[in-house]
């Protein structure tokens, strides 16, 4: 497993979920967290408690890969939940931490991945790159 490299709230991590704000349509807000549910960065509105969603999202990513392992499947790369009045996204963000997205249910969900995606794997690298001494 990887060393990953958090800092209280990670500028560079910020700066991918601030350019998800301004890429997918329709966006609630973002957020970066350890699998651990330790919160590394967030963009979500005052009204969502940012360290309570890292943690809840830690907990289905990690449900959904006990799931995903008990039937034999690949590695799990994202999960969608549908809240009927909008989506929430978590995708692993490499080995040891995930991105968490919630749309409203205007989002198109294509969409949401097409921009998600690859924030996704551009967090896992800065998380996995070694702090600059």
């Amino acid at each position: 497993m990887h060393a990953l490299n958090v800092e209280p709230s990670d500028p560079a991590v910020e700066a991918h979920l601030a350019t998800l704000r301004l890429k997918v349509p329709h966006l609630i807000g973002s957020l970066a967290a350890t699998v651990d549910g330790l919160l590394i960065a967030h963009d979500l509105p005052a009204t969502i408690e940012p360290t309570g969603i890292a943690a809840l999202a830690a907990a289905q990513l990690s449900l959904s890969q006990t799931f995903v392992a008990a039937t034999h499947s690949t590695h799990l790369q994202e999960l969608v939940i549908d809240g009927g009045s909008g989506h929430i996204v978590i995708y692993a963000a490499g080995p040891t931490a995930l991105l968490g997205v919630l749309t409203d249910a205007e989002a198109v969900l294509g969409r949401v991945h097409l921009e998600a995606r690859p924030a996704a794997l551009a967090i896992a690298a800065v998380l996995s790159t070694p702090p600059q001494e």
